[in-house]
């Protein structure tokens, strides 16, 4: 599979600058998810390799060679859009034919080909079918199918499943991951869900600003978010901030804030190089252990204001001072409104961020 380069990157509309020069590699064979919220500029770097944006500065490389002058159909390039984009006037595997049928493939070889990718995507018992009569999921899928078939190297999918209901969204989401393990293509994958990235990409680029904020496996950037943007963009529910102070008290290093004193474990205090000034402590929701017991300087005491029961687990938004704190717990812990409950702070789970730069310390 060939490598992809963006070198440099930029995109202007105007003088209104959208991309800052972004550098980025994706290697042979990877699932690459660009991430971030609206306005970021993950769209528009799609649609810049797919070569339905020009490229204001900088170059696209495909395996070494500069592509940023040539047409979409020069790329060898296959992508699918966020609204499906099908024939209505076709059936299904007219659809997934098009592109072969314009090449003038031969008749025996595109139906070799609509068989073997209607089967990967689970569409063979729909071929006649039109997209009128098919459910939003099947649409998606005959997209994806459509793709597939022009047997390109590289597949762009852009929000393919923005579109779909949650529930439909988590299975098309399951289907993909199949499909994914099926299909050795180069894939690059537009999202705002970062449970879709996650759970997908083998790299997850985030993005923000028209920057990318930081890339990475899905447990790196999990566990070791380079600032807080990353923090609390990745992970549902987000991860809790803090305002604090850091200050020693003897040998020990604590992040003081209004409510609480949490000591900060001995090796990352001195990996910090610093014993004093303002950070913010983050914390995620599933690093909050229910414990009457938990010290005084590894627990948050919570007054809990709202409890949300979504099955296996509950979400609960306690107060801690005047911040909002939100912990997940399993459901069958008894917990009463306006209750007061002492949670333990995993040590090795604590996060400290710069309170001016934001990055992570």
């Amino acid at each position: 599979m060939p490598e992809i380069r963006l070198d440099g990157l930029v995109k202007r509309y105007g003088n209104v600058q959208v991309l800052h020069g972004i550098d980025l590699a994706m290697h042979d064979n990877e699932f690459t998810a660009l991430v971030g919220p609206s306005g970021c500029g993950k769209s528009t770097t799609l649609r810049m390799i797919a070569g339905l944006e020009g490229v204001s500065e900088g170059e696209i490389y495909i395996d070494d060679r500069p592509v940023s002058q040539l047409d979409p159909k020069d790329r060898g390039l296959a992508m699918v859009f966020q609204d499906y984009a099908l024939y209505p006037h076709m059936d299904v595997a007219r659809n997934i034919s098009f592109a072969l049928r314009l090449q003038k493939r031969p008749k025996a070889e595109i139906d070799a080909k609509v068989r073997e990718v209607a089967e990967i995507v689970g569409l063979t018992d729909f071929l006649s079918r039109k997209p009128g009569a098919l459910s939003g999921g099947q649409r998606q899928r005959v997209a994806m199918a459509r793709a597939l078939a022009k047997d390109s190297d590289i597949f762009l999918m852009d929000e393919p499943l923005s579109n779909l209901d949650a529930k439909l969204r988590g299975q098309m989401r399951a289907e993909l991951a199949i499909m994914r393990q099926r299909v050795q293509k180069n894939m690059i994958y537009v999202t705002h869900d970062q449970i879709e990235a996650m759970t997908l990409a083998d790299r997850i680029v985030v993005m923000h600003g028209g920057y990318i904020q930081q890339q990475g496996s899905p447990a790196e950037l999990f566990k070791s978010p380079a600032n807080k943007f990353v923090a609390g963009f990745l992970g549902s529910p987000p991860m809790n901030f803090l305002s604090s102070t850091l200050a020693m008290e003897g040998d020990t290093l604590f992040a003081k804030g209004q409510g609480f004193n949490i000591a900060i474990p001995a090796e990352k205090a001195k990996s910090l190089g610093r014993t004093d000034g303002a950070v913010t402590l983050g914390i995620r929701p599933s690093d909050l252990n229910h414990d009457p017991n938990a010290p005084d300087e590894t627990a948050l005491d919570l007054q809990v204001q709202v409890s949300e029961y979504i099955g296996a687990q509950s979400v609960l938004i306690c107060a801690c001072g005047s911040a909002n704190v939100t912990v997940e717990l399993k459901s069958e812990t008894p917990i009463a409104l306006n209750e007061t409950l002492r949670f333990a702070v995993r040590p090795e789970a604590i996060h400290l961020f710069d309170d001016k730069t934001e990055l992570a310390l």
